[in-house]
């Protein structure tokens, strides 16, 4: 059963906005966090909600905080869910609306990790993220991110008008983010990438994935020991992550392709850009080969259902003509134009409970 996003409750969209009321900015939203003087806001990529309550053995001092469980928005990916935590908008505004989309007028996919020189990031995400309406009302902030980050596409979509500060170590950044929290009031943003990165190399719940969670666990246990009481500590994730057992290489099931322009998305979340007329035809052939390993709707249906909020015009034609959101066991690969996915073993993307849903941990 698929999780629906819960924008304007517990979502990323909400939780910078929830952090501003709490340090008395204007506002209402269902989200509610304790008053601070500041807060140091830390996203471990990767760690979903379901994942952090199987492995309380890894995390005793995440567990331990005061813990609400939000949403990520669709798909459940790093570049949708990162541009909803910094713009406080949903993919349906801000436009990121998955790893890689078409850029409307062209045959080219837009990876939004990497980026295209020839697309203008604030072009493509206009709106002005809530890091620079938090400095608006007087609240200083801080991105602490690997330095190569500062000037991606992704950065400027979702983080520009915060101060960056570039670290290569979580242990670096906990250290920056100390020194940036003595200024009152502000928010710290912390991002944290190796709980992601180890899951997908070697999947999640494997001995190098529970290590990882170790360290990262025991760093902010220091952090929170390192900053004063009247700061507070806010711990979220992007999306979860599964293990898919099943595996679909269309490039292995040719006609599969038949119909399509362009194949974007990512394994457990696909976009499908398919020729004039041939809709219906494509989702035929993909619905009787894929059964009810996945769920395949038309993008008005998406839009429709509010898996990307209210859509921006200009960003309905990035969403796939079809899209195919895979169940709890299946991946969809494409050994041709995305080799590097036949490799990962942990993935994301698509709408169960272990993907979509997220810790928000106050300490």
């Amino acid at each position: 059963m698929n999780v629906l996003p819960d924008y304007g409750g517990a979502s990323l969209a909400d939780v910078l906005p929830a952090v501003g009321r709490a340090l008395g900015m204007p506002g209402e939203g269902a989200l509610e966090l304790p008053p601070a003087s500041a807060y140091v806001v830390v996203l471990l990529d990767g760690l979903g909600a379901e994942l952090l309550a199987r492995h309380t053995e890894q995390t005793p001092f995440l567990s331990s905080g005061s813990m609400k469980v939000g949403t990520c928005g669709v798909p459940s990916t790093t570049a949708t869910s990162l541009t909803s935590l910094g713009t406080a908008l949903p993919p349906g505004a801000h436009g990121l609306v998955g790893f890689t989309s078409r850029i409307p007028g062209t045959d080219r996919l837009l990876q939004a990790l990497r980026w295209d020189k020839s697309v203008d990031p604030q072009r493509w995400q206009p709106h002005e993220p809530y890091f620079a309406t938090l400095e608006r009302h007087g609240i200083a902030t801080t991105v602490i991110s690997k330095a190569e980050f500062e000037h991606s596409g992704l950065t400027q979509c979702g983080q520009r008008g915060a101060r960056f500060v570039g670290a290569q170590t979580l242990t670096e950044r906990v250290d920056h983010a100390v020194r940036a929290a003595q200024r009152a009031p502000s928010v710290t943003y912390i991002y944290d990438n190796d709980p992601d990165h180890t899951g997908h190399a070697h999947g999640v719940g494997s001995a190098r994935w529970r290590a990882a969670l170790d360290d990262a666990d025991a760093t902010l246990e220091q952090l929170r020991e390192s900053l004063p009481a009247s700061v507070k500590l806010l711990v979220v994730a992007d999306h979860g992550m599964v293990d898919p057992s099943v595996r679909v290489d269309i490039d292995e099931v040719p006609h599969l392709r038949s119909g399509l322009t362009l194949l974007g998305g990512e394994a457990r979340f696909r976009h499908l850009y398919c020729r004039t007329g041939a809709v219906e035809d494509v989702r035929q052939a993909w619905s009787d080969y894929l059964g009810d390993r996945a769920t395949i709707v038309t993008r008005e249906e998406g839009v429709a259902a509010g898996w990307f909020g209210e859509v921006d015009p200009e960003v309905a034609p990035r969403l796939g003509d079809l899209m195919v959101v895979c169940g709890p066991e299946l991946a969809v690969l494409s050994s041709r134009d995305f080799a590097i996915e036949t490799q990962l073993v942990g993935m994301h993307g698509a709408m169960t409970d272990q993907e979509m849903l997220i810790p928000i941990v106050v300490h």
